[in-house]
């Protein structure tokens, strides 16, 4: 099966063309899109020798979208107005069925923008990673073959935006150490889209979720890269090709795969880190249903590609935080409720270690998020709005531990 690959292009020089097969290597539009096909899709193990050529790219952005046709507009141009633009951004319109593409090229032919290619594959069963592996052959085409002339590669999603100074912060951090292959980025939620008080509710912790979690990643070993905007070295992830085919793991039953990179990643040697000033806000969960929907997706396919690995190095981490969050689901609904109706019963002034829990309780929470401001502050102080969205938390982790276990992975197409 060939896919075709259509380019629009808007340059320096400020020319652009619209719905043009790629086709500016020697080789001809259908030999070149069946061999970036073969090397983006296929797994095999790369024996090409690393060239010493110049760089060609300072910083290129890959960007997979899939029916993203309310926010690409947006991605793309939080990718404009970067202090430190990319030279280059590649788009790549999968399994799309709406006016994803339309808007994508909109953006390309802007002589105001970054040169920007628009590819269009119609069919991929690998969802996110197929996409990404695609752009990257693509792009390993037009540089050789190889990604060692490619400086840096960004990775966002098209429902992101990315803080103005994000790239020129991530490039400052990626270049202090020859040693680091990857800068995540702090994800922050999107303000101001509920609708009704549970909406408002449920946005807002997970607007306090995420903000705990950007206070809490270290400088090294992160968990995991984020899908919402990761800058590697290019020679990281030709590491990684060079290791396994392609970058990302091309499985449908993959639904994490950026954890899974990750993985690849330090087992490859490469160090990688997050930053507190290297933001993306990304887009919240509105309901109830797809919370639920994203964290699963999220901890079932984190939970399957540890149990692929085993215990390692480099999963030890990850499987004793997730042992340590059932722990708490136990405390939780066990001993703490236990602890309470001794409370209620024997009278709250003969319990003083119910006191210094509750003290902690209250206390702790608060200033965990005070990044966030007195609101969020306000609301870990009161518990029950963290507690009602524990028991969700707790929800979707055992709800994903059985699935991993017990249920196929589903696809689409």
């Amino acid at each position: 099966m060939v896919l075709l690959l259509r380019t629009a292009t808007a340059g320096p020089d400020g020319g652009s063309s619209s719905g043009e097969l790629v086709s500016h290597n020697t080789m001809g539009g259908a030999e070149l899109e069946k061999t970036a096909f073969l090397q983006g899709l296929r797994w095999r193990h790369h024996t090409t020798p690393k060239p010493s050529g110049p760089t060609l790219h300072d910083i290129v952005a890959i960007v997979p979208a899939r029916n993203e046709e309310v926010g690409i507009l947006t991605s793309l141009n939080s990718l404009a107005r970067q202090t430190w633009r990319p030279d280059r951004i590649v788009v790549v319109v999968n399994n799309s069925t709406d006016q994803t593409e339309h808007f994508a090229r909109q953006f390309a032919a802007d002589p105001r923008t970054p040169r920007t290619d628009v590819l269009l594959m119609r069919e991929n069963e690998h969802k996110k990673a197929g996409a990404l592996n695609y752009g990257i052959a693509w792009l390993s085409q037009r540089v050789g073959g190889r990604l060692d002339p490619v400086q840096h590669v960004l990775v966002m999603d098209a429902d992101t935006e990315l803080h103005p100074r994000f790239i020129e912060r991530a490039r400052k951090v990626i270049t202090s150490d020859p040693e680091i292959g990857g800068v995540s980025a702090v994800c922050l939620g999107r303000t101001g889209l509920w609708r009704n008080p549970w909406q408002r509710f449920l946005l807002g912790m997970q607007i306090i979720e995420y903000g705990r979690a950007a206070n809490a990643r270290f400088q090294t070993d992160v968990h995991t890269m984020s899908g919402a905007g990761s800058f590697y070295r290019g020679v990281a992830l030709q590491s990684v090709i060079d290791k396994r085919g392609a970058v990302f793991w091309e499985d449908h039953r993959n639904l994490v795969e950026d954890y899974e990179t990750t993985l690849t990643l330090k087992e490859c040697g490469w160090k990688v880190t997050a930053n507190q000033l290297c933001i993306a806000y990304t887009d919240l969960m509105p309901t109830l249903r797809e919370l639920l929907q994203q964290r699963q997706r999220w901890v079932r396919g984190t939970v399957d590609a540890l149990r692929a690995r085993g215990w390692t190095k480099f999963t030890w981490h990850s499987i004793a935080t997730m042992i340590l969050g059932l722990l708490g689901v136990v405390y939780l609904v066990g001993w703490g409720a236990t602890q309470l109706a001794d409370a209620v019963a024997s009278g709250f002034t003969q319990q003083p270690i119910f006191w210094f829990l509750f003290a902690f309780w209250v206390i702790y929470p608060a200033v965990m998020v005070r990044s966030l401001g007195w609101k969020a502050m306000l609301v870990e102080a009161l518990l029950i709005p963290e507690l009602v969205y524990t028991i969700v938390r707790a929800y979707w982790l055992l709800s994903s531990l059985l699935k991993s276990y017990f249920t196929p992975v589903s696809t689409w197409k």
